[in-house]
């Protein structure tokens, strides 16, 4: 499964209608959750079944597609699916209990309610909602797939604009010549990724650049709905909603800094290497910490081993998520334990003498037990099963780890 993204243009109306239509299967899906919170034993079908209910009671849940009903109620079943499989696994904390959306940005069709035009540059949506037909820009052609193989399409919300993703059901695998190289690679801080031998690369930090220019953007924003507005309870001006948008927008421009960084270091680590070994780190516990959280997310670790995993199955790699304690402490050259803080750079071992960078001391002892390992260990970067397999099921935020860029 392959996810193409494509840019939509239409007039004002149009883009309301697509509103519309994200608010209508929000609301579909925060109502299929009640009705799985207030009986037992509801499954999947009920769902479903439930949606047809929904549709005959409200005249505007009736307007929105059959099938893009559907698909917001299997959104709520796929959230109940994984509370009760964190609750069957036992997993430590919270165990993720659905909740009810506020502010979805997308709303997503199957195979019916859309058609796309004869050069596949244009897709026109037949539901009551009177979204109508918009043009497609993008680079990617279309054409090359027969009409069967689009499984999905999705109506994406985002702060400078609106997109149209289409999920193609089609074998991603490429045959590769072998390598015949192995490398194993530290992610930190200091430096972004370091492998076992010597080389390392700079993390970015693309929010730490951008981030005067944000709290700049975001201090305009709360200017222009002062205090006395908010108490008074008024509508938000236009010249409120602009530097909202525009704030909105800075973000986004360095979460695709960071998405296209991670997406071509990966592809590179991938092509020059038949095995890459990484650490399991657990990301969501590592955020916990106030001092390195935004370090952290600024880092894109998760981001990076989704592309990592996605683009190893595609070009027939091995990839090896090895567990990530005391790689940092271990020697790699006698196996000895060496106990050192977080600010200390530089491994120095008192019983053999080795002394060399705590990252690529690190990333030789992944790599030798990413060596003493057969195939994927340790959990996916997006649990139970890879990147590269969620497919048909986006993200219901509207992102795709899978939506590829034209050829690096």
């Amino acid at each position: 499964m392959i996810v193409y993204e494509f840019k939509v243009k239409g007039k004002d109306r149009q883009y309301r209608a697509i509103d519309e239509a994200i608010r209508t299967s929000q609301f579909i899906q925060n109502k299929c959750l009640r009705y799985w919170m207030d009986n037992k034993e509801v499954g999947r079908y009920d769902l479903n079944k439930h949606c047809a209910v929904l549709a005959a009671e409200f005249p505007f849940a009736d307007e929105l597609n059959s099938m893009a009903r559907q698909s917001a109620a299997e959104r709520s079943w796929s959230a109940i699916a994984r509370f009760y499989d964190n609750c069957k696994r036992k997993v430590k904390g919270k165990k993720g209990f659905p909740r009810f959306k506020k502010n979805c940005r997308s709303v997503e069709y199957k195979s019916t309610g859309w058609k796309l035009s004869t050069n596949r540059k244009a897709i026109t949506f037949s539901d009551k909602k009177g979204i109508g037909t918009l043009k497609l820009k993008g680079t990617y052609d279309l054409n090359y797939y027969d009409i069967k193989l689009f499984k999905r399409v999705r109506l994406v919300r985002r702060a400078d604009g609106y997109y149209a993703q289409f999920a193609v059901d089609v074998d991603v695998k490429i045959e590769s010549q072998p390598t015949n190289q192995v490398v194993g690679i530290d992610l930190g801080l200091k430096y972004f990724i370091a492998d076992n031998k010597g080389n390392v690369e700079q993390s970015p930090q693309f929010y730490r650049k951008s981030e005067k220019q944000l709290n700049r953007a975001n201090r305009k924003k709360s200017k222009k709905f002062s205090t006395e507005k908010r108490k008074a309870k008024q509508k938000q001006s236009n010249n409120y909603h602009k530097a909202r948008n525009l704030y909105a927008r800075k973000h986004l421009k360095v979460s695709r800094q960071r998405k296209e960084y991670c997406k071509k270091l990966a592809y590179s680590v991938i092509q020059s290497n038949d095995l890459v070994a990484y650490e399991d780190l657990n990301v969501k516990g590592l955020v916990r910490n106030p001092q390195l959280a935004k370090s952290i997310s600024d880092a894109g670790w998760y981001t990076f081993r989704q592309w990592l995993e996605y683009l190893g199955h595609k070009y027939g790699k091995v990839t090896v998520a090895v567990p990530p304690h005391n790689t940092s402490q271990n020697c790699s050259s006698c196996g000895e334990n060496v106990k050192k803080s977080l600010s200390t750079r530089t491994h120095v071992c008192p019983h053999c003498g080795y002394t060399v960078d705590r990252d690529i001391n690190a990333a030789i002892n992944i790599l030798r037990l990413g060596l003493s390992t057969v195939g994927h260990t340790g959990t996916y970067a997006t649990g139970d099963l890879p990147s590269w397999a969620i497919g048909a099921s986006l993200l219901s935020n509207g992102e795709s780890v899978n939506v590829e860029s034209p050829p690096l």
